[in-house]
């Protein structure tokens, strides 16, 4: 992590008039800013000069005139050619030090639409508003909902619905570091604007609102049970809000800027807002080390979904290539892991080819059941549906292969890992249907083994690692509480190296 600026010195910026000031560390609370100290290989969005308001797919055009702009904002689209009305919206934040530009280059989001067909919205802020171009998360002038940069953002997203004639109900917001925490504030201020977020190597809503507990919830979050983490969000929403965006977040392990804590105090902020538990609905593993874990609401479906990616340090994970779940550009900042745009588009449902695509006239299978499982395979089956030419099969989100009979072999799966499944039938067109009610299987391997012990002995046996005193559980990185040996609490390993607090009891 680079140096900080000294606290000693305070900025100024100037905003419709008047003078603000803001602490020159402000802008490295989100080091979040702190390893953000270098822009990378991509280009600045400084060159960009274009103000018409439609966009090719092949880059960048700046938006002028989306509102009073309160805080001090450029808005930038990305829209590929021949974008239909009522298509999906994401707005996409950038980190300390990034630009609009650079984001556009690194993140994967411009592959993710075009092939999926929506418009993007990078919002862009300056070392005017900030020492280190960070979005201001952690001030409540700034990240309230109708005040400073939360209200231009929400501008923006007016702006774009009205030029592009965006889907008002699938308007989602990812961001990363400093934008996952504004990200948070977002999805908090505005839960009837954003239909889903991501935050990626983000704090949660709302943690801090001054300076000094910016650097707390970065280096070591406030351990708040859900309840309270979940209230911080209630009192940010309008009164009354029964609805609510579903939320992605993404975490590596190795993250020294923003600790793995935050994974898992994200998580139980969101999945309070959403009325459900923080034990995982079920366990996937991912390509790049990516460990998966859902948490449906009543419905059955995903609400919240964690990923965390091990060994990855601060950043965006990115898998640049042709693949069709490829995306991205390595570099500072853009790790080359697994392509978190791709995943968080299907969690989104934004995929034409998936759950987000118009769906076919033809039903969706029924009794879709697992029929068996290996160290690596899970073999299903369906009942047949009259007038399907093919079947897709889906394996968490994702379609795995395709088939014309009514049963269908994955190979090449994690041991003991457990994974969900659906079917779609495909016409004659080629159009899939709605997908099957979802099967889970676990695949052979691993026994799910508990373990209660102190703290410190459970970093000792390898279940688990202390950053700055404090333990958190090796997997999921969820918080322990401090690293001593009168601390104690109980693990259960749901998959080899993967392991889940499980206090309240742990059936093997």
């Amino acid at each position: 992590m680079g140096q900080l600026p000294s606290p000693l010195h305070p900025a100024r910026t100037r905003r419709g008039g008047r003078v603000r000031r803001r602490l020159a560390t402000a802008a490295a609370a989100l080091a979040l800013s702190a390893g953000l100290t270098a822009a990378g290989p991509h280009a600045s969005a400084a060159g960009l000069t274009a103000t018409g308001p439609h966009a090719s797919a092949a880059g960048l055009t700046q938006v002028t005139g989306f509102g009073s702009n309160p805080g001090n904002l450029s808005m930038y689209t990305h829209v590929p050619d021949g974008l239909p009305a009522g298509a999906p919206l994401v707005v996409a934040l950038h980190g300390c030090t990034q630009s609009a530009s650079d984001y556009h280059a690194g993140s994967g989001w411009p592959r993710i639409a075009d092939r999926d067909g929506f418009a993007l919205v990078f919002p862009q802020t300056t070392g005017a508003n900030n020492a280190n171009s960070c979005f201001n998360w952690f001030d409540p002038a700034d990240s309230a909902r109708g005040r400073g940069e939360a209200l231009s953002i929400r501008q923006m997203v007016d702006k774009a619905v009205a030029l592009y004639g965006s889907d008002t109900g699938r308007v989602y917001i990812t961001g990363l570091s400093a934008g996952g925490g504004m990200t948070a504030n977002m999805l908090a201020a505005y839960p009837d604007v954003f239909a889903g977020g991501a935050v990626a190597s983000g704090p949660p809503a709302s943690c801090a609102t001054t300076l000094t507990a910016a650097y707390t919830c970065m280096y070591s979050p406030p351990d708040r049970t859900p309840a309270q983490w979940g209230a911080l969000v209630r009192s940010a929403a309008p009164a009354g809000t029964s609805a609510w965006p579903r939320v992605a977040v993404w975490q590596g392990t190795a993250d020294t800027t923003v600790a793995p804590a935050n994974a898992a105090e994200l998580r139980d902020q969101w999945t309070d807002v959403w009325g459900v538990g923080q034990t995982p609905s079920r366990t996937a593993a991912l390509g790049g080390g990516t460990t998966l874990d859902e948490y449906d609401d009543p419905s059955g479906r995903p609400a919240v979904r964690v990923y965390t990616v091990a060994g990855m340090a601060h950043g965006l994970a990115v898998d640049p290539g042709s693949g069709a779940d490829q995306c991205g550009t390595a570099g500072t900042y853009y790790l080359d892991t697994i392509c978190s745009s791709h995943h968080t588009a299907l969690f989104w449902g934004l995929d034409r080819e998936g759950d987000g695509g118009d769906p076919g006239t033809l039903p969706a299978p029924t009794g879709l059941a697992l029929a068996g499982t290996t160290d690596t395979t899970a073999t299903l089956s369906w009942g047949a549906v009259s007038g399907a030419a093919a079947y897709e099969v889906h394996r968490d989100g994702t379609r795995t292969g395709t088939t014309t009979s009514t049963s269908h072999t994955d190979t090449g799966l994690a041991t003991g890992t457990t994974y969900t499944y659906t079917v779609a039938a495909v016409d004659a067109a080629g159009v899939p249907g709605p997908v099957s009610s979802p099967v889970t299987a676990t695949t052979t391997g691993h026994t799910p083994a508990c373990h209660t012990a102190s703290n410190y002995a459970h970093t000792v046996a390898g279940r688990a690692h202390q950053s700055g005193g404090h333990t958190y559980a090796a997997g999921s990185g969820q918080a322990m509480g401090l690293w001593n040996t009168f601390t104690t609490r109980t693990l259960k390993e749901t998959s080899p190296g993967y392991h889940v607090v499980a206090d309240a009891g742990c059936p093997a």
